[in-house]
């Protein structure tokens, strides 16, 4: 997944508000508020969220060149007339002064459970940022005003926090993107602790398949007890602990497979790579073990050439874009070029994605000069390209890049950089294709919402999204066969020389050096 970290919104408490009328006309209340304050090119105002069990207010100010007073008025009557007959006070009030035409007030009622007050004002927070900032301002071609008054009705009358997330979540749905979504404090603290690297898990990354909503293993840690158990990429996973997915994120699988080392967790996995028969679905039990998430690790290959020369080729393998993957990076590149490697191989194969900023720091490491590394689509459909300043590449030799199919998000932005600009070839297989990139804000409660607000070309224009990537050259068997790629044997790792695509890259190799 790519995401871009944002800080969260500023909440001012409280202010007071005086002399809302409830449905006694003969009774007046005050209420506290919170202000929530942001602004964008279609959208200018404050949300103010009651913190009693009264009234939760939402307070606009009409755009002049996008909203019209008559929508607004159309607005406010559809959600009187949707909340008539509710237990809680509702009001919508007009301001009768010259006004008007600048400001319209419009009350919810707000539960009188207090946990699902305070997911009121999540929701509320979460349907402005998504006004604000998310990539399709049709919002799926719906009204996503409506969406706001529809999700406050329904969660008015419920009794716990989670079922009203689940209609936050429900909300978000309608959007038609599986990448927006909003995740538990307990979710978003798993997702910042992969981020810095240090889990107490199993060693697996899933995803959601935007195509059918199932689980799929992207990638499992080498050496993991998931990867101890035969749990490859590829894989479905159908249940953790007896507990079916349907649904469920990844962020909120993650969780569950998460927990203190030395206890344990039972998943039922279904082999994406065998038919759909009863024998293709096992269960396994899987020990809780300290996971290092370091995201590089390398080694030298000796590498006979076809004149006889034995050469050093430098093996790079990333794991994923954490907030440490480029100045591991550098290091391991330095520590390559001091024992006097003459090419590379940079690995993203089963590399899921991670940080933006962490696939653009790393494309710098090898690209110089002021090269476009990647090219944004905002909302409004306006292109800009993301360049390098003034970039000076740690080495110039030969590079080949590493990929397939769970190759993810940032991978592709790596992969896309490095080719485009005639850096390096692509071999392996045709990559996941996630062209979005995603906001991520941490709202109030702890909670996070990640939104979509961007997607993204490769520099020569290529889209990614639901395409992927096609290598320049494909490694199979077969194919190894077929040209008579033989590996000379110079000694070094048996664990990399037995892997087909290293073969196919030193092949490629081969040919830039005598070409240069």
């Amino acid at each position: 997944m790519d995401v871009l970290h944002r800080s969260n919104l500023h909440l001012k408490n409280p202010c007071p508000i005086s002399s809302i009328y409830t449905k006694n006309p003969q009774t007046s209340t005050s209420i506290l508020c919170y202000k929530c304050r942001f602004s964008c090119s279609s959208f200018s105002g404050k949300f103010i969220i009651g913190s009693t069990p009264t009234q939760a207010l939402l307070k606009t100010k009409p755009n002049p060149q996008q909203e019209s007073v008559k929508s607004n008025k159309k607005l406010v009557n559809s959600i009187a007339k949707s909340l008539i007959g509710l237990a809680a006070a509702v009001s919508v009030c007009l301001d009768n002064s010259p006004a008007l035409a600048e400001s319209l007030t419009i009350a919810f009622p707000a539960s009188r459970t207090h946990e699902v007050n305070a997911v009121q004002r999540t929701l509320v927070e979460t349907w402005g940022l998504i006004r604000e900032t998310f990539v399709d301002p049709t919002f799926n071609h719906q009204d996503w005003d409506s969406q706001l008054q529809q999700t406050m009705v329904e969660m008015l009358p419920l009794r716990t926090a989670d079922a009203a997330y689940s209609k936050i979540r429900g909300m978000l749905s309608t959007l038609g993107d599986p990448f927006t979504r909003i995740i538990s404090p307990k979710e978003y603290q798993s997702f910042r602790i992969g981020s810095d690297g240090n889990v107490q898990g199993v060693g697996l990354f899933v995803n959601t398949e935007p195509k059918n909503g199932h689980l799929v293993v992207l990638s499992c840690v080498e050496g993991s007890p998931a990867a101890r158990a035969g749990i490859h990429v590829g894989d479905e996973l159908v249940e953790i602990n007896g507990e079916r997915l349907d649904g469920v994120s990844g962020e909120a699988a993650a969780q569950k497979l998460r927990g203190h080392v030395g206890t344990s967790v039972t998943v039922k996995v279904h082999n994406g790579k065998k038919l759909a028969i009863d024998s293709s679905f096992r269960e396994v039990k899987l020990p809780r073990e300290f996971i290092k998430l370091s995201p590089i690790s390398s080694a030298i290959i000796p590498h006979r050439t076809s004149d006889g020369h034995v050469s050093k080729t430098g093996y790079v393998k990333l794991l994923a874009f954490s907030q440490t993957a480029a100045a591991d990076m550098k290091h391991a590149i330095r520590e390559l070029e001091n024992q006097g490697v003459e090419s590379y191989i940079l690995d993203l194969r089963n590399n899921p994605g991670g940080l933006v900023k962490a696939g653009l720091d790393v494309a710098q490491i090898w690209l110089d000069g002021d090269e476009t590394l990647v090219n944004t689509i905002d909302r409004d459909g306006n292109m800009q390209p993301i360049n390098m300043i003034n970039g000076h590449a740690l080495t110039r030799d030969p590079l080949v890049v590493l990929v397939n199919e769970g190759s993810a998000s940032a991978s592709e932005i790596l992969a896309g950089a490095l080719h485009d600009n005639g850096r390096a070839k692509l071999i392996g297989n045709r990559t996941f294709g996630k062209g979005k990139i995603q906001s991520v804000t941490e709202l109030h409660d702890g909670s996070a919402l990640f939104i979509t607000v961007a997607k993204y070309l490769s520099p020569a224009l290529h889209d990614i999204d639901q395409v992927g990537i096609a290598p320049d050259v494909q490694c199979t068997t077969e194919m190894l066969k077929d040209s008579g790629v033989m590996r000379k044997k110079s000694g070094g790792s048996s664990s990399l020389e037995g892997d087909s695509c290293i073969l196919v890259a030193e092949h490629e190799l081969d040919h830039q050096g005598s070409a240069s």
